[in-house]
């Protein structure tokens, strides 16, 4: 049996991992960047080493052997500490560097988040930001993401969610379609007009209302119209053509609204669980958090304090 010493046991161990996730000699020398004669010959040597078969070989792949597949799974943990504190320890020094993975609302994203992102991008210059835009439901944990943007009232319980800011409903039309139709008085006016709205299954689309000066007086309106889509700029849009009034998120009417191409309906009348009134920042629990991951948090949670 030969002898090895301990500290360069530990190389030979970690090329077996890397051997097994490749499943080649040819593709773990690869990714080592070594021969494959000299992953062969470590192998060869652990082997020995061990006084046991560790790896089956064939002329296209390799398989473990039941004692080579115990070796590598008890092995995964400890490398994988190992690895995370190495890239703690390096993520500390130096400047801010590092991919970090959101996903955000399609006109969140568009209209607020990356208008903004120039300016973090040029103050952390060794920061990669991948975002993924999409109104769907995305699980930040199972597809990758370091964190997600969330405009929800319902958030999982197996996130840490940090509060981004308090959004609110609104309800504009056009100065062409206002002009056409008039400005509705009540909240009951709606039902005369053409109404765009998010389509909440196959109920019967509702709008309910309460007033803004703080009195508990509500109003449920039952609307119509002839155009229903679940995304804000679509309905924004719409509303934008003339075709009718509109609910949105503030986010999604805000640049309408300061160019004058659309106007506040019903201002003294607050819509009520139309749409969430906060966006969130979700992501995983994680005993260690990348330091570019909780710079962009704070940075984003930062500049949205600001107004």
């Amino acid at each position: 049996m030969t002898m090895m010493k301990t500290d360069t046991l530990w190389v030979h161990l970690h090329w077996l991992t890397v051997l097994a996730e490749a499943g080649s000699f040819t593709r773990a020398a690869e990714r080592l960047d070594v021969s494959k004669a000299a992953m062969s010959q470590k192998i060869k040597e652990l082997e020995e080493m061990a006084g046991v078969s560790l790896v089956q070989r064939t002329t296209r792949s390799v398989r473990l052997t039941s004692a080579g597949e115990k070796l590598v799974e008890d092995l995964r943990e400890p490398f994988a500490r190992i690895a995370q504190s190495f890239f703690s320890v390096r993520d500390e020094a130096g400047p801010v560097r590092g991919v970090v993975r959101v996903t955000a609302p399609v006109a969140f994203a568009r209209q607020q988040l990356v208008p903004m992102l120039g300016d973090f991008l040029r103050e952390y210059p060794q920061v990669r930001l991948q975002l993924d835009v999409t109104d769907r439901l995305v699980s930040p944990a199972s597809e990758g993401f370091d964190l997600a943007i969330r405009h929800s009232q319902n958030l999982p319980e197996t996130y840490v969610a940090l509060p981004l800011c308090e959004t609110r409903a609104l309800l504009v039309a056009s100065p062409a379609y206002l002009a056409q139709f008039g400005m509705p008085a009540t909240p009951d006016a709606l039902a005369q007009h053409n109404c765009l709205y998010y389509p909440r299954g196959l109920e019967a689309p509702q709008w309910r209302f309460c007033r803004v000066n703080g009195s508990s007086e509500t109003v449920q309106v039952r609307i119509a119209g002839n155009f229903a889509t679940n995304n804000s700029e679509s309905i924004r849009d719409a509303a934008l053509q003339g075709i009718g009034i509109a609910m949105l998120p503030d986010f999604s009417a805000h640049a309408a609204l300061t160019a004058g191409t659309l106007q506040r309906v019903l201002p003294q009348w607050q819509a009520v669980d139309a749409f969430a009134d906060r966006l969130w920042v979700i992501r995983p629990y994680a005993a260690q958090v990348p330091r570019a991951v909780t710079t962009f948090i704070h940075w984003l949670r930062a500049r949205f304090a600001e107004g």
